[in-house]
């Protein structure tokens, strides 16, 4: 025990002195914070404000259980939920199919570099653009709808996508593909019979994460007139229908923690087969 504790001094005696770089460091996060506050000032919170937080507090807890227990108008929290659902599911599906194609595009392992670069140019475009970016000019070419949320997720899935797709590709072990260009393999067939099985149970758990951000993204295209819950509940909020407000609400909370506790006991049971 003697002889460890002066070894143990030593060793910390030896460590690199990094004060100066932390100190650096904090001085640039302050210096960061200094200039931010010029440019988001608080105004306090008004009284309005106070009041419609409120309202929504007490909506949570007083719902309008006609529409909450609706199954069958569309004006139903459950129908509502449904199309919500639907326009995630179908925005995620079409998304990741796209982004297969620009994945393989930019993994500068399987493509040559120049090719790589403009497919890595090509997804840094498109996720530039925000949801609600795409969704108000689909809504000018195919009008307000569920099928504009579903073209809105589609192309705001692929910049994501299609990102992490590429760096699943891009950690392969380099001896497979090597053992493909041995045997006489082509770029189609080293995709196909050597890269792809080993691929998909990481794009289904990748595909699965970001179903969830669809969800939640198909309510606030909702708000935009792209379809969904969104739409009923800014209509709700601004009509101060608090109860109508509030059950909508509570449907969006139980079906979120649903999707949550599902996606993630799916993607579990892929990472470890467990």
């Amino acid at each position: 025990m003697s002889v460890i504790k002066p070894k143990i001094k030593d060793a910390l005696r030896k460590q690199p002195n990094e004060w100066g770089t932390k100190l650096f460091v904090l001085a640039i996060i302050l210096a960061i914070f200094y200039v931010a506050k010029d440019f988001i000032p608080y105004n306090g919170v008004t009284e309005q404000g106070l009041l419609i937080a409120r309202n929504i507090f007490n909506a949570l807890t007083n719902p309008n259980q006609t529409i909450l227990f609706d199954f069958v108008t569309r004006d139903g929290v459950p129908v509502l939920i449904m199309e919500t659902a639907a326009i995630a599911f179908l925005g995620t599906i079409f998304g990741a199919l796209i982004s297969i194609p620009f994945a393989f595009l930019s993994a500068r392992n399987i493509v040559p570099k120049w090719i790589a670069s403009i497919g890595v140019a090509i997804i840094v475009v498109i996720r530039t653009f925000p949801a609600v970016v795409y969704a108000l000019m689909f809504i000018r070419v195919t009008g307000p709808g569920a099928f504009t949320g579903v073209l809105t997720l589609s192309v705001a899935s692929i910049g994501m996508l299609a990102k992490l797709f590429a760096e699943i590709i891009e950690d392969l072990d380099p001896g497979i593909i090597e053992a493909l260009d041995a045997s006489g393999c082509n770029t189609i067939q080293k995709i196909q019979y050597g890269i792809l099985p080993q691929l998909m149970s990481n794009f289904a758990s990748t595909t699965i994460y970001r179903f969830e951000i669809n969800v939640k993204y198909a309510t606030i295209l909702g708000m935009v007139g792209a379809g969904g819950i969104g739409a009923p509940l800014i209509f709700a909020i601004s009509a101060y229908r608090w109860s109508d407000a509030g059950a909508l609400l509570i449907g969006l909370v139980i079906f979120v923690l649903i999707i949550e506790m599902i996606s993630t006991r799916i993607r579990k049971k892929l990472a470890t087969g467990e």
